[in-house]
C-alpha cells in the first residue's frame, strides 16, 4: 500500500503520471524535476494532505480536481508556467478545525485571475507574488497575498540608498543603521543568531512588525534599533533569524554600545527572560557574536569560567600564598629556559625532511639568494601565511616564495604532512607548488610565479595609468578558469578542500591570462571521513575570511560548506562585471547590483573598461553571479553548474570576443568592424545589434537592443 511518494530532484522528464488509481496516497512530492505539460485533471485520493509539484516546467491551468481534497494541508505549485484562473473552491471546500492549516504556494507563474471570492480564512496562507494577477488593482485585497517573502528585509535592502557616499568602517564591522531616525547613522551592531521553534504561522512578513515590537519591548530598546537582517524556514517548522541590534542614536553620537549595555542585552537572551508567547512559541539562542569594537568583551560562559578560576586562585592563595608565588616564579623561569632551548635546537639541529615526488626541498641559503636576502624590493604581497617575495632560482626560473611569519609556524611534522597533501593537487587552474624549505626555524613555500599579478589589480586598474584592460570575453574565460580550479578542490582533492577565502586578490593570472586559484593550501579546514566512511556536508569552524566575500549563512551558523565558496566566487563575478569593490563607503556590491537591475539601470554600473559585449551574454553572466550570491545556500548553484553555465555563455560569444587585451576602447561601429576583420560582414551585422559598449552607458540610459 503506497501512502507517501517522494521523487524530489531526480531529473525526471516528460508528463506527470496520473495517480488517481492509488487510493491510499496522501503525500506526493515531484518537485525540482523536468516535468512538462499539463497537470492531470483526474481526482486524487481523498486522503491527500501534501501535493508538491514546484520547480518544474508545467503549463496549462490548475485543475479543478484540487478543489475536492478535504484533508489538504499543502499545495505547492510555485516556479512553473501555469496560467489561467485560481479556483477559490480549493480552500472553500475544506472544513477547517481550530488547529488545521493550508498553505497554497502559487508564486512565479502566469496566473491572472481568481475564479470565485478572494477571501480565504485565517487558516489559509496564500502566496501569489510573481504572477500577473498581482498587477491587477481591481482584484480585492490582492496586495496582501503578493508580498515577497525575502530572506533579506526590505528595510535592510533600502537602508543606504539615500545616504551620501561617506566612509563607514565596514572592515571593523560597522554599518548604516537601516531604520535610524537620523539618516546614515553609522554604528556597530550586536549580531545575534535566533530561532523560533514551532511558531503559530507559516508565512512571516505579515507578523514582522509584531515580532519586532515583541523583541524591542522585551529588551527595552527603541523599535528602530532592531533589524531583522535575514530569516529562513527550516523543517520542524522552525524559523532561523539573523538579528542586528544597533546602538541608540543620541546627542553624543555614540556609534557603539557600552560594555554594561552589551552585558544587559546578552543576559536577557541567555537567561530566558523574554515574556512567554504562544504565538511565536519557544525560542533558541544560536549565537551571540561579539565582533569589531566588542571583541574584548567576554561573554557569560567565558566569564563564569574566569570567575571560577579566580575563586580557586584566591582560595589557594589564602592557604599557601608564599608557596603559590614561589611556584609561579619557578614556572616562569622554567618556561623561559624551555623556550630558549627550543629556539636554540631549531637553529642548530638538523630539520626533519622527507622526499616528496615532484617537489624540491630548498635550503634557506638557496631561497635567500633567489630573493636577494628577502629584500623589500622583491616583496610582491602579503597574505595570512606571511610575506610573498619574487625570486629567481639558479636556473633562471621565476618563483613566488611565501615565507611564514613567526605566528604562522607549525610543528615540522604537521608542516610536512600538509606539504605532502599539497603535492597531490595538480590542475591547470591552481597555482603550482614547486618546492618548500623547512630548516633553521624557517618554513617557506615556493610556487610558480604569475607575471600578470592578481585579478584585483586588473579590475581596479586606473585606465589613465594603464592602457590595457580585460575584455568581456577574457573576463568570462577568467571566471570559468577560477570556477574549474575550485571545482577541482571540492570534488577531486582527497580529502575535499573548502577554500574559505576566495577573492579577486587570490585569483592570479599567468603570462597567457589563464586564471589560477591561490592560497588554497595550508591550514584549510576540510571535511574528513566520518565513522561510516562518508564525507559530511559541512565543517563547524571559527569564521574566517575577508569582509565583503563572507557567506552570510556561514557568518550566522559557523558551518563551512562548498556553497560558502560559491557565494565568494559570485562576489568576484560581480566585481568582474562592475569593477566595484565588494564593500565601499558602506555600499554592498550585491545590494547595489540588485537595485540597479530591478530599476532597469544595470548597464549604467557595468565596467566601462571591458568594451563591447553581447547584451544577452552579459545578462546570463549577471544572473549566474546573483544566483551564486543568494542568501539561502540551497538556492545557490553547485560549482559544477557554475562551470557548465559559463561554458554555455562563452559558446554564445563570437570569435572576436576572445580578444584578451585591448588598448583604447572603440566608441563607434567602425572600430568594432575593424576589430572583427576575421568575421564575415553577415556575422558582423548579426552580432552588432546585440552588442553594448560600456562607455556609452555612463548616463544610465539603456539603449534599445534588437534581439537576435
Amino acid at each position: 500500500m503506497l501512502v507517501k511518494l517522494s521523487l524530489r530532484n531526480c531529473g525526471l522528464e516528460g508528463a506527470i503520471p496520473d495517480f488517481n488509481s492509488i487510493p491510499e496516497l496522501s503525500y506526493l512530492d515531484l518537485s525540482w524535476n523536468l516535468f512538462t505539460g499539463h497537470i492531470p485533471s483526474n481526482k486524487l485520493s481523498d486522503n491527500m494532505t501534501t501535493i508538491d509539484l514546484s520547480n518544474n516546467y508545467l503549463n496549462g491551468s490548475i485543475p479543478q480536481s484540487f478543489s475536492y481534497l478535504p484533508h489538504l494541508q499543502k499545495l505547492s505549485l510555485e516556479n512553473n508556467n501555469l496560467s489561467g484562473s485560481i479556483h477559490a473552491s480549493i480552500w472553500q471546500n475544506i472544513t477547517f478545525s481550530m488547529n488545521s492549516k493550508l498553505l497554497i504556494d502559487l508564486r512565479n507563474n502566469s496566473l491572472f485571475d481568481v475564479f470565485g471570492s478572494l477571501n480565504p480564512p485565517e487558516n489559509v496562507t496564500l502566496r501569489l507574488s510573481g504572477n500577473p494577477i498581482c498587477n491587477n488593482s481591481n482584484t480585492q485585497n490582492i496586495g496582501e497575498y503578493c508580498e515577497m517573502e525575502e530572506h533579506v528585509s526590505k528595510e535592510q535592502a533600502n537602508s543606504t540608498l539615500l545616504c551620501p557616499v561617506q566612509a563607514c568602517p565596514v572592515d571593523n564591522f560597522y554599518e548604516y543603521a537601516p531604520s535610524s531616525p537620523v539618516p546614515c547613522f553609522c554604528a556597530a551592531p550586536l549580531r545575534i543568531g535566533y530561532r523560533l521553534k514551532s511558531p503559530s504561522f507559516s508565512y512571516f512578513p505579515p507578523y514582522r512588525t509584531y515580532f519586532q515590537s515583541y523583541i524591542t519591548q522585551s529588551l527595552n530598546i527603541a523599535f528602530y534599533q532592531l533589524s531583522i537582517y535575514t530569516h529562513a524556514w527550516e523543517e520542524g517548522p522552525r524559523i532561523n533569524m539573523y538579528l542586528k541590534i544597533f546602538p541608540k542614536y543620541n546627542d553624543s553620537h555614540s556609534s557603539v554600545f557600552n560594555e554594561s549595555e552589551v552585558r544587559r542585552i546578552e543576559g536577557i537572551f541567555t537567561s530566558w527572560k523574554f515574556p512567554r508567547t504562544d504565538f511565536f512559541g519557544p525560542y533558541e539562542l544560536l549565537n551571540f557574536t561579539l565582533l569589531g569594537p566588542y571583541e574584548h568583551i567576554i561573554n557569560d560562559s567565558e566569564r563564569s569560567k574566569v570567575s571560577k578560576g579566580v575563586l580557586v586562585a584566591v582560595i589557594l592563595a589564602a592557604v599557601a600564598f608564599a608557596l603559590a608565588i614561589s611556584a609561579i616564579i619557578i614556572l616562569l623561569i622554567s618556561r623561559r629556559h624551555i623556550k630558549y632551548f627550543h629556539k636554540l635546537s631549531n637553529k642548530s639541529s638538523s630539520s626533519i625532511s622527507i622526499k616528496i615526488d615532484g617537489l624540491k626541498a630548498f635550503t634557506f641559503k638557496e631561497l635567500a639568494h633567489a630573493t636577494n636576502k628577502f629584500n623589500s624590493t622583491n616583496k610582491v604581497g602579503r597574505g595570512g601565511y606571511g610575506i610573498v617575495y619574487k625570486g629567481i632560482l639558479s636556473d633562471e626560473t621565476f618563483v613566488a616564495v611565501k615565507r611564514a611569519e613567526e605566528d604562522s609556524l607549525q610543528g615540522q611534522k604537521e608542516f610536512l604532512t600538509e606539504i605532502e597533501l599539497l603535492s597531490r593537487l595538480h590542475h591547470r587552474n591552481l597555482v603550482s607548488l614547486i618546492g618548500y624549505c623547512n630548516e633553521a626555524g624557517e618554513q617557506m613555500l615556493v610556487y610558480e610565479f604569475m607575471p600578470n599579478g592578481t585579478l584585483r589589480d586588473w579590475i581596479s586598474a586606473d585606465k589613465s595609468k594603464k592602457k590595457e584592460s580585460l575584455s568581456f570575453g577574457m573576463r568570462l574565460q577568467i571566471a570559468k578558469g577560477a570556477a574549474k580550479g575550485i571545482l577541482y578542490l571540492h570534488t577531486e582533492a582527497n580529502p575535499p578542500i573548502f577554500h574559505r577565502d576566495i577573492k579577486a586578490s587570490n585569483i592570479l593570472l599567468d603570462s597567457n591570462f589563464i586564471a589560477k586559484v591561490a592560497d588554497f593550501g595550508l591550514s584549510r579546514l576540510a571535511p574528513y571521513l566520518d565513522d561510516e566512511g562518508d564525507f559530511p556536508n559541512h565543517v563547524s569552524t571559527v569564521v574566517k575570511g575577508t569582509p565583503g566575500y563572507l557567506d552570510p549563512e556561514y557568518l550566522l551558523t559557523h558551518k563551512l560548506t562548498d556553497k560558502c565558496d560559491v557565494y565568494s566566487l559570485g562576489i568576484v563575478y560581480l566585481e568582474l562585471l562592475t569593477g566595484m569593490q565588494p564593500i565601499s563607503h558602506g555600499k554592498n556590491i550585491v545590494r547595489e547590483v540588485n537595485v540597479a537591475r530591478e530599476s532597469g539601470m544595470i548597464y549604467s554600473i557595468t565596467d566601462k573598461k571591458m568594451g563591447f559585449y553581447p547584451s544577452d551574454c552579459l545578462d546570463k553572466f549577471l544572473s549566474l553571479a546573483l544566483s551564486c550570491c543568494q542568501d539561502n545556500p540551497e538556492l545557490r548553484p553547485s560549482m559544477l553548474d557554475v562551470v557548465r553555465e559559463l561554458e554555455d555563455i562563452i559558446a554564445m560569444l563570437p570569435e572576436t570576443s576572445y580578444t584578451c587585451i585591448f588598448s583604447d576602447i572603440a566608441t563607434d561601429n567602425s572600430s568594432l568592424a575593424s576589430a572583427s576583420s576575421n568575421v564575415t560582414r553577415e556575422d558582423q551585422q548579426q552580432y552588432m545589434s546585440s552588442y553594448v559598449l560600456g562607455s556609452d552607458l555612463v548616463s544610465g540610459v539603456v539603449p534599445t537592443i534588437v534581439p537576435r
